[in-house]
């Protein structure tokens, strides 16, 4: 690896380990108890909540550092459903009028609400109806599986 490509590196300048972040990201995360993510969850994070809070796909190409915006709009943005349904809602008075004094300041669909659904029998449950304990149980058992298989955890 030429050295213009290195990064990050050791105290006495060696290069670390690719996989190195990633493992110990996971401990990080293993460590504060929280629901498991991979860094490259939290770039496609960032740039659909950035998408969504007005960034345009310009500024979000600058900011993830893709040399086209077609990649960025392709592979890390998504609509959130609470941007389809703002744009939902503006689309919808923009065809029914504009100026419709019973449409200002109100959503044009009716809201639904939605009761939680319980699990069918033989799928899993929603990782938010799964007590942390044994979110944590279920990820050491399974690295622990992954060690003795001879992969990396």
């Amino acid at each position: 690896m030429p050295a213009q490509w290195v990064f990050f590196t050791r105290p006495d300048g060696a290069p670390f380990h690719p996989g190195y972040f990633s493992q110990r990201f996971r401990l990080l995360i293993d460590r504060a108890d929280l629901p498991p993510i991979r860094l490259q969850d939290l770039r496609h994070g960032t740039a659909s909540l950035a998408h969504s809070a007005g960034a345009d796909l310009k500024t979000i190409q600058g900011l993830l550092g893709h040399s086209t915006i077609a990649m960025t709009a392709d592979v890390y943005t998504n609509v959130l459903p609470a941007v389809q349904r703002t744009e939902a809602e503006a689309t919808a008075r923009l065809i029914l009028g504009v100026g419709d004094d019973r449409l200002a300041g109100r959503p044009v669909t009716k809201r639904v609400i939605q009761r939680p659904r319980r699990p069918h029998a033989g799928q899993r449950p929603n990782a938010a109806e799964v007590p942390a304990a044994k979110r944590r149980r279920v990820a050491r058992n399974a690295r622990a599986a992954r060690r003795r298989a001879g992969g990396t955890f």
